[in-house]
């Protein structure tokens, strides 16, 4: 259970990091934040915020730089995504998109596999999905009804996923079907589904509180067939695959997180200091100070939580040992991130409720994060089993 001794966790950034944090902050400050009420409003696919990540080749800034990447690893990945996510929460779902879609090809694909997709999505070239959750399916990942069969040199997929981000502009899913319907989670295989593909489609797209810049959609699977070399990993053995993508991806969602409550942390500070009421400026009485410093104890240790979990991932030790500690990163900081919206709306009393300032939408987006990747609750079960070792 314990975190293996040759770890090395680090407690600042290095000078890669401080410059990628800087241009990142930079080219979000330019390019997003003028744009994120917009994106909300209107249910915008931000194309444009994907076409200056590509320029800047941040798309595949987590990725080695035998595949196109930045070569900067999760730790590059979580800083970039929480840089943008100070302003916007959509427009980092183009990198976490390229993390998750990514994950089982990089840890089970063949050497073909990645040269292909992970070089397409760092490039920009290619953009993907996931497909794992179902109506019936969500936590409980062994529950899945998807079920892919072989048929001489080809699968054959069929059945129903939901909530899936992003399908709508993917080139791809990365999809979770059972290939042994008995065996539970020892019955999944993973698939490179195109999404032009004779027997998909989209069905529903969903009406969300907020994160309205993705699509979130149900997929129809009618008998989708794909060679056998879309296959990702061995048969049967997807489940492992999948879990490790997501103890690595549990930083990234946490660092969205982080950058959501560090964006209504600066809004609130800001209008505290110019608000006036009773002869003076909001910011010199003490209710709004223990709110402000409350929430900067909160952001500070949910990023040393994420920090610390993408130093374990590009240490490679993102096993089932040191699950704990991802669990622990996304659950803090996406209950924090919760917290500090909601009162960062109330250091701005009226103002705040109104959409003239951008809280009430960090209010919503932050709800989203407490749900995705694994709800907070089940962050927590995470962690007890691993305390017990159960």
């Amino acid at each position: 259970m314990s975190i293996q001794t040759e770890t090395s966790l680090q407690f600042d950034l290095n000078e890669a990091q401080k410059m990628l944090r800087q241009t990142v902050r930079a080219l979000a400050e330019r390019h997003v934040a003028p744009r994120a009420a917009e994106i909300d409003e209107r249910e915008e696919y931000p194309e444009d915020v994907f076409e200056v990540l590509k320029k800047q080749q941040l798309l595949g800034v987590f990725l080695p730089e035998e595949y196109g990447g930045a070569g900067m690893g999760f730790m590059g990945g979580c800083i970039t995504i929480e840089e943008i996510a100070r302003f916007c929460s959509n427009c980092p779902l183009f990198i976490v998109l390229n993390m998750l879609s990514s994950r089982v090809i990089h840890l089970s694909g063949t050497e073909a596999q990645r040269r292909h997709y992970l070089t397409g999505l760092a490039k920009g070239e290619l953009r993907g999905s996931y497909a794992l959750t179902e109506p019936h399916a969500g936590s409980d990942a062994g529950s899945i009804r998807t079920r892919a069969e072989r048929r001489g040199d080809r699968w054959v997929i069929r059945g129903t996923k939901c909530f899936c981000t992003g399908p709508d502009k993917a080139d791809f899913l990365l999809v979770a079907a059972k290939t042994d319907p008995n065996a539970g989670t020892r019955g999944i295989t993973y698939f490179i589904v195109p999404t032009g593909s004779p027997g998909f489609s989209i069905g529903r797209f969903e009406r969300k509180m907020g994160m309205k810049g993705f699509s979130t959609c149900l997929l129809h699977f009618e008998n989708v067939e794909v060679p056998l070399e879309n296959q990702v990993g061995e048969l049967h053995k997807g489940f492992r695959s999948a879990m490790i993508g997501f103890n690595q991806m549990r930083p990234a969602i946490g660092a969205r997180a982080v950058g959501l409550a560090q964006g209504c942390l600066d809004y609130a500070s800001n209008y505290a200091k110019e608000r006036e009421a009773f002869g003076q400026a909001i910011a010199n009485f003490q209710a709004i100070q223990f709110m402000l410093a409350d929430m900067f104890i909160g952001i500070e240790a949910a990023r040393l939580l994420v920090y610390r979990g993408a130093s374990l991932v590009d240490a490679g030790h993102y096993a089932r040992e040191n699950a704990h500690y991802f669990s622990a990163a996304k659950a803090y900081a996406a209950d924090m991130a919760m917290k500090v919206a909601i009162d960062s709306i109330q250091v701005l009393g009226g103002a705040g409720y109104m959409k003239d300032h951008p809280l009430e939408r960090f209010m919503r987006d932050a709800k989203q994060i407490q749900i995705v990747e694994g709800t907070s609750q089940i962050q927590r079960i995470i962690i007890a089993r691993n305390l017990l070792g159960l």
